[in-house]
C-alpha cells in the first residue's frame, strides 16, 4: 500500500508535470485557439486537484470526536471499512458483550452503562456501513480493467503492440531506449555496444539529465528543488521520469513522442527546428495497471 510520503512525492511530481504540460499548450496556442486551450488547462488542473484531494482523504480517513466520552470508537469511513473487513468481526464480539440492565437483589436497577450503550449503537452503525460498503464495492467498475480495455482499443487503432517494460523507477527511460532502437536512432556517446538491453536506460537517463542541466531556463520554473540536485537524481538514481524528462528526450534525440493513455493521447514535439522530419516514437502510460503506480511501456509497430 502506498505510504503518505510516497503519495505526497507522487502528487508533487504530477503537479510539476501538469505545469509543464499547461505551459507547453499555452505556448503553442494561437489567437484563435487560446480561449479553448485556457479552458482545457483549467479543467486539467481542476481534475488533478480533485483526484489528489480524494486520494489524500482516502489515505488519512475521517475521524469523528465524541464529547461525551474520549474513549469512544472512531467512526469509520467507507474507504476504511473496505480496506479492512475485520472490523465486522470486532463488531460482533462487542455486541455479544452488551447486556441490558437487570434489577439487583434489592429491586433497584443497575446503573446504566452509557459507554456500553454508545458502543452498541456504534457497532450497529458500523455493521450497517460494512454491508453498504460491500454493496457499493460490488457495483464499482475496476479502474485497472477499464484502463486496460481503453488502452487495447488505442493500440489497435494505431497499429501498435505493447512491449512490457519492468515496472520500476527506470521504466520511462527503458521504454524510450527500446523505442529509439526500433527507429534506428543511436542512444549516444555513452552507449556501450556490450551494454545489456535492461541497462540501456542509463544512457537515456544521462542524456535527459545533460539536456536539463544545459538548458536551465526551460526547466527551473517547474522544479521544487535546486536544479543541480534534481539533475543528480535524474542521472544517478531511480527517480521516476515524467513530462520534463520526455521533453528533454524529445529535444535531445529530435523525436516526436506520442504517449497513449486512458482518456486520450499526448504529443511532445522536439521543437521548432524543421530542417529534418523527426522520427515518431510511441509510449503507453498507465495510472492504474501496475502496483507501483504510474508506469510506461514501449509500443512497437504491429507486424
Amino acid at each position: 500500500m502506498e505510504s503518505l510520503e510516497e503519495m505526497q512525492s507522487r502528487h508533487r511530481k504530477e503537479q510539476k508535470d501538469l505545469k509543464a504540460r499547461v505551459t507547453q499548450k499555452k505556448k503553442s496556442a494561437t489567437k484563435k485557439t487560446r480561449k479553448g486551450v485556457n479552458t482545457e488547462c483549467e479543467g486539467l488542473e481542476r481534475q488533478l486537484n480533485e483526484r489528489q484531494e480524494q486520494e489524500r482523504a482516502a489515505l488519512s480517513g475521517d475521524a469523528e470526536s465524541d464529547s461525551e466520552d474520549v474513549q469512544d470508537l472512531d467512526e469509520p469511513t467507507t474507504e476504511a471499512v473496505l480496506a479492512s473487513t475485520s472490523g465486522a468481526d470486532k463488531v460482533a464480539e462487542s455486541l455479544e458483550k452488551v447486556t441490558i440492565s437487570e434489577p439487583t437483589e434489592n429491586g433497584q436497577p443497575k446503573k446504566r452503562n452509557r459507554q456500553k450503550e454508545r458502543l452498541a449503537r456504534r457497532a450497529a452503525e458500523q455493521e450497517a456501513t460494512v454491508e453498504e460498503a460491500k454493496k457499493e464495492a460490488a457495483n464499482q467498475p475496476d479502474p485497472k480493467a477499464v484502463e486496460r480495455q481503453i488502452m487495447l482499443k488505442e493500440f489497435k487503432a494505431n497499429g501498435l503492440v505493447e512491449k512490457v517494460i519492468r515496472p520500476d523507477g527506470h521504466c520511462l527511460f527503458s521504454a524510450v531506449a527500446d523505442q529509439l532502437s526500433q527507429v534506428g536512432i543511436p542512444l549516444g556517446a555513452d552507449s556501450d555496444t556490450e551494454l545489456k538491453e535492461d541497462q540501456r536506460y542509463k544512457v537515456v537517463r544521462k542524456a535527459a539529465a545533460r539536456y536539463i542541466e544545459g538548458h536551465p531556463d526551460d526547466f527551473v520554473a517547474w522544479l521544487d528543488e535546486p536544479l543541480d540536485q534534481y539533475v543528480q537524481k535524474i542521472r544517478n538514481t531511480a527517480e521516476w521520469g515524467g513530462h520534463l524528462e520526455l521533453l528533454a528526450v524529445a529535444k535531445t534525440y529530435n523525436v516526436e513522442i506520442h504517449v497513449l493513455q486512458n482518456g486520450g493521447a499526448q504529443t511532445i514535439e522536439p521543437g521548432l527546428d524543421k530542417s529534418s522530419e523527426p522520427e515518431k516514437i510511441w509510449l503507453a502510460y498507465y495510472r492504474h495497471g501496475f502496483g507501483l503506480g504510474e508506469h510506461y511501456n514501449s509500443l512497437r509497430k504491429a507486424p
